[in-house]
């Protein structure tokens, strides 16, 4: 049986026989990982897939193994860069090296990873940048980094930085926080500025 991922508006749940499906074929130039279902939907309305050439990932929060198994499919298959977007804060971060690198009671899992996946987004400089909405850290919140920092994948480059940047400005900021410039604003401007910086990291 085939199926077309673009054929349904809620699109389709990543579940065991999804995930080991046979790729037949796929227009697509990269897969966008977002955190959460909101902005899935609103990617989908905006017409994100089309515009950008891209897979639209829901991870649902934490993703489970059989979403991080089709990144993987979908990086190591198809040669598709894989960008995520999580929410500014460090559990949004933690999410992102989940993908990348595994939980750390699975990191032997190489089939559940995807190494060369790119976290864009939200980081710290994200919120002072785009003057984003945002709350006061919270005693868990900083605890929760503090103890990242003691985790080797944290020691450098956007992961480092960004964790010491939310102890600095002490905010967290949510995907949504973008609704304020806008409904579009994250599509129209932070996403192409994010994946040009991508280009960098």
């Amino acid at each position: 049986k085939r199926l077309n991922l673009a054929s349904h508006p809620d699109g389709y749940l990543i579940g065991p026989s999804l995930s080991t499906a046979e790729f037949v074929d796929s227009s697509a130039e990269m897969v966008i990982a977002v955190e959460k279902g909101g902005l899935f939907t609103r990617f989908v309305e905006e017409n994100v897939h089309k515009r950008y050439k891209a897979l639209i990932v829901d991870t649902a929060g934490q993703p489970p193994r059989s979403t991080r198994y089709m990144l993987r499919r979908l990086n190591t298959e198809l040669k598709l860069p894989v960008y995520i977007l999580s929410d500014g804060d460090v559990y949004g971060e933690h999410i992102a090296m989940v993908i990348v690198s595994g939980s750390v009671g699975a990191a032997h899992l190489r089939d559940l990873t995807v190494p060369d996946a790119k976290w864009i987004g939200v980081w710290g400089t994200d919120i002072i940048k785009y003057r984003l909405p945002s709350d006061p850290l919270t005693d868990m919140d900083i605890k929760r980094i503090y103890e990242l920092k003691k985790d080797p994948r944290y020691s450098n480059g956007i992961w480092s930085r960004e964790l010491d940047m939310f102890l600095k400005i002490k905010k967290k900021s949510e995907l949504e926080a973008f609704a304020k410039y806008g409904l579009t604003t994250i599509v129209d401007k932070y996403l192409p500025e994010k994946l040009e910086e991508a280009k960098s990291l």
